[in-house]
């Protein structure tokens, strides 16, 4: 049986340690398209060049990206990762990030969900630099076909996008090369470079990274509603509704509300949802 609960559930992955430089920072900045177009602007130099470097809070999930691969070595999960998808990311900014530092970070399997024809596994990943708690990350991954095996079906979804004209909206290019710029902050999945691999997992191209679309769509709300300040990000919920194919634009609506924005995307050319049930919550 793919899913045993019993065994899976609670289970700790090996702890970690990871270390990131200013460069690895700029890289990820410009796998969001940061200074693409506009090299030369003030404000997308602030994400592009060494000086007065800051770092999105989306960048959270970069150094810490390796703990789902871990998923291949818990007891009681066997999966088909090419069937796998990302469902969900949560992610919760204790102390602004710095522009280098090296953290330790504890995983754990923290739920496993049933949803009928898929399985959802939460991941979540503990860091800490010197001691201190930096960020937390709860991956949620989608493994398509693991589903029916008795779990509970998990909570359901909340931050629906109110019922009225967006406070704001933007649209946000991507290249047609943005997921190979993108790999190169850790997320190696062939599924977003490889066609004949795209193909196994029902696509006739490679797609965007889901985690490639989450920062790109917090860079536009921190750029549009919180005049580019990146530590008044407290938190940042997504759930993955549907894929980029690089190349096109994401269009990302932003509803001002007490305390936080809710967010959610879709493509420009397509139509299609991108990121629904999205909130940033504001310190």
């Amino acid at each position: 049986m793919p899913i045993d609960l019993d065994r899976a559930l609670g289970a700790e992955l090996p702890e970690a340690t990871a270390r990131w430089t200013r460069d690895q920072v700029i890289l990820y900045h410009l796998g969001l398209g940061a200074g693409l177009e506009r090299p030369t602007d003030a404000g997308e130099l602030a994400y592009t060049y060494e000086r007065n470097l800051k770092v999105l809070p989306s960048y959270a999930v970069a150094p810490v990206f390796g703990a789902i691969g871990g998923l291949g070595q818990v007891e009681g999960i066997a999966i088909n990762f090419a069937l796998v998808l990302h469902g969900e990311q949560d992610i919760e900014i204790h102390r602004p990030i710095p522009v280098e530092a090296e953290i330790t970070s504890k995983s754990r399997i923290a739920g496993i969900y049933d949803k009928g024809k898929a399985a959802l596994i939460l991941i979540e990943v503990e860091s800490a630099l010197k001691g201190e708690p930096v960020f937390t990350n709860r991956f949620s991954v989608f493994a398509r076909g693991e589903g029916g095996f008795g779990g509970e079906p998990g909570p359901k979804a909340g931050n629906a996008a109110p019922e009225r004209e967006p406070d704001a909206v933007v649209e946000s290019s991507t290249l047609p090369g943005q997921a190979l710029l993108y790999r190169l902050s850790g997320d190696k999945n062939p599924l977003h470079a490889d066609p004949e691999f795209a193909k196994l997992g029902g696509f006739d191209r490679p797609i965007l990274h889901g985690l490639c679309s989450y920062g790109i769509v917090c860079k536009a709300v921190v750029d549009e509603l919180l005049d580019g300040d990146v530590e008044s990000v407290a938190r940042y919920q997504a759930r993955f509704a549907g894929v980029v194919f690089p190349g096109e634009a994401i269009v990302t609506s932003m509803w001002k509300e007490e305390g936080r924005v809710i967010v959610s995307a879709k493509t420009k050319e397509r139509q299609t949802p991108v990121i629904s049930n999205s909130a940033i919550t504001l310190r």
